[in-house]
Order: C-alpha cells, then structure tokens, then sequence
C-alpha cells in the first residue's frame, strides 16, 4: 500500500542529507512505526509520503499510483494523495464546532451536503464524540480534540493514514487510554497506518513492524517482539527499551569472558563483542544468595527505588560497573547489603561487532 524505494532527502542549505536511502514497504492493513531520536529522519520521511517535502531522489508509491519518482521528475501534490493526516498539533480550527471541523476536507472537495452529513455523523460515532457535533472546539479537553482530528482524517476515506506523534501533547494517562483507542480504530477500519513517535513504549504497543532510524537510515526492521528480543545492533538494543551492554573479551563455546564476570550463553556465538541484557530480565537475590560463578554475579545493592509495578535496582559489581534490575514490588531489599544477579542464558543477546554500532 505505501513503498518507498531508495529515498534521499537534503534540505536546501544542509551539509548532510535527512533521509539517506530508505527503502520501506506497508502491506494493506499494516501498521508500521517509524520509531527514532530527534533529527533521526523520520519525521522527514513521513513528510515526504505526504508530499509536504520534495525528496531529491528515490521513489514512492501509495496504492498503485506513483507519487514521487526523482528520476522521471514526478512529484504529486499533496491534496492528490490517497492519504489522510493527523498531526502532533491538533491543527483544530477553534471558530468551528466539532462537526465543522470535521466535515472542512468534505467542503474542501465539493462534496454534496448530504454526503458530507452522513461521513461527519459516522466519523464522529467512531470516534465517540457523536454527543459533541454541535460544541465549539475550544471547549474539548485534549483527548477530545484528538479525536477530532482523527474523525477529520477518517472522513476522507483514504486508504492511508499517516501519523506525526499525534499523542505526545497528551497527559501520560491519556496518553495510554488513547494508544489502545487509535489501533483498534485504525485496525477496524482497514487502513494503512504509517506512524511516527520517538517513544519506544508507543511503538511496542502500536505497531505490527517498527522501522527503527538513526541519521537518516533505517537500522533495523521487524515486530516489536523481535526488535525487543532479539537485536541486531547496539543501537537497536539501548534504544528500544532498557539495555545493559558488556563488552566481550574472549570467547570459548559459549562460554564469554567480561570484565564483569564470566557468562554462559545458550548457543555458540563465536562472533559476540557484546552481550546484551534487558533490566527486567536479571534476577537479583540479597538473602541466601550463595556463591558466585557463571551467570551469578556478586555485588553491593546500591539504592531500591519502588515504582509501583516494580522496583528499580542499582547494583554495584566488584568491577565498579553498576548494573540497572527492575524487580517485583514485593520482595524486600535493603541497600548497601551483599546481593548476587542471575543472569538466565536463555536472556542473553548476543551482537557480532559489525553491526554494535549506529
């Protein structure tokens, strides 16, 4: 539904491009996730599936129509895109009422006034907010402006909808609340759903792939399962979500030596620089922790902070490195005691050297 073939972008003026060949495809229904820092390129991207910006070379594809081609000099406008748009502002006109809003791209295009009122009272029940077609914009809280402009994006009917961190100006709360609502939406209304955020939980919760970026590139691509669990770079690793990285001295079998301590892995990884392990995965232990060895590390618990869900612990090893744990809320710790982390094999990531780095 939306292929981008080698897309480069360079704002007049920049010394280096935004966008260095990135090559992406969407299946019909799919929800992917252009997920990255600031100044990653994918906001660029998005921009330029939109028509909001002129690549300056590559090829883009929605549906079975050719947008942008930068060798035959094809650049369709914006408005002649089977796409729709939801942006990080609202953008919500505050002299219209809900249901003006949301039937202006209608009026735009001309099209007939009874048409218009049957897709606005059907958006509008889409989004729950059939009850407020007649209130003025100003008086919607956040969460309700936002649904504002995702009805205006669902009037229109396209095939494609893309998504410029629509929820970030949301309180945390509704933010949550709101992440649920837009995927089941999006889902069951069949559309293509390309998506920017540079927040790794909305990502993990959205989508069905994650395209994740950094300068400019696309550096890795998969599930959020498999992005998580299973990394291909150092980058992908701390990025999305929490990481701990320990650099590999010396392997044997699957045997690898740090200078944190010796770990065993749960396959042969003759290749390993790095190894890598998530927080949540380390299982910290301070009464009868019993003897250090592989995957057993001995340490001094730092500082135990109770979030609610979890704890977050800070363990200092006998290397001086402090290590990040997340434990249960109800086992008790009492800092500046011995404690002793497990590091269970099947947990243990594995990164080859050449692809370590971003």
């Amino acid at each position: 539904m939306i292929e981008c073939k080698d897309l480069w972008l360079t704002y007049p003026g920049a010394s280096q491009p935004s966008v260095c060949g990135v090559s992406l495809a969407l299946a019909p229904g799919e929800f992917v996730t252009l997920l990255g820092p600031s100044g990653c390129g994918k906001t660029s991207t998005l921009r330029s599936v939109a028509g909001l910006e002129a690549p300056s070379a590559g090829l883009i594809r929605i549906g079975d129509s050719v947008v942008f081609d930068g060798a035959r000099g094809v650049q369709v406008p914006t408005h002649a895109r089977d796409i729709s748009m939801v942006f990080q502002s609202y953008a919500i006109w505050p002299h219209m009422s809900v249901q003006q809003n949301v039937a202006f791209p209608l009026e735009v295009a001309r099209t007939p006034r009874d048409e218009i009122r049957t897709r606005v009272e059907e958006a509008l029940r889409m989004v729950g907010l059939g009850a407020f077609a007649e209130r003025s914009a100003t008086q919607l809280s956040g969460g309700q402006q936002q649904r504002v402009a995702i009805a205006r994006a669902l009037v229109r009917r396209s095939s494609v909808m893309l998504l410029d961190e629509p929820l970030s100006n949301l309180d945390a709360k509704l933010r949550e609340q709101m992440r649920l609502e837009l995927r089941e939406l999006i889902k069951t209304v069949g559309l293509t759903a390309l998506y920017v955020t540079h927040d790794q939980e909305e990502a993990l919760m959205l989508s069905d792939r994650i395209a994740l970026m950094s300068a400019g590139r696309i550096v890795e691509e998969g599930s959020p399962q498999t992005l998580y669990m299973q990394p291909r770079t150092r980058f992908g690793a701390t990025f999305l979500g929490a990481a701990e990285v320990f650099d590999v001295a010396g392997v044997n079998g699957r045997e690898v030596r740090t200078s944190e301590g010796a770990l065993e892995l749960k396959e042969e990884a003759p290749g390993a620089a790095h190894v890598v392990i998530r927080p949540e995965a380390i299982v910290a232990t301070q009464q009868g922790a019993g003897s250090p060895g592989a995957n057993r590390w001995s340490g001094r618990l730092v500082s135990a902070i109770f979030s609610g869900r979890q704890q977050q612990l800070v363990v200092e090893l006998a290397s001086g490195r402090r290590v990040n744990v997340l434990a249960p809320p109800t086992t008790a710790f009492r800092p500046e005691e011995p404690v002793v982390l497990e590091l269970p094999a099947e947990r243990l990531m594995p990164l080859a050297a050449e692809t370590s780095s971003s």
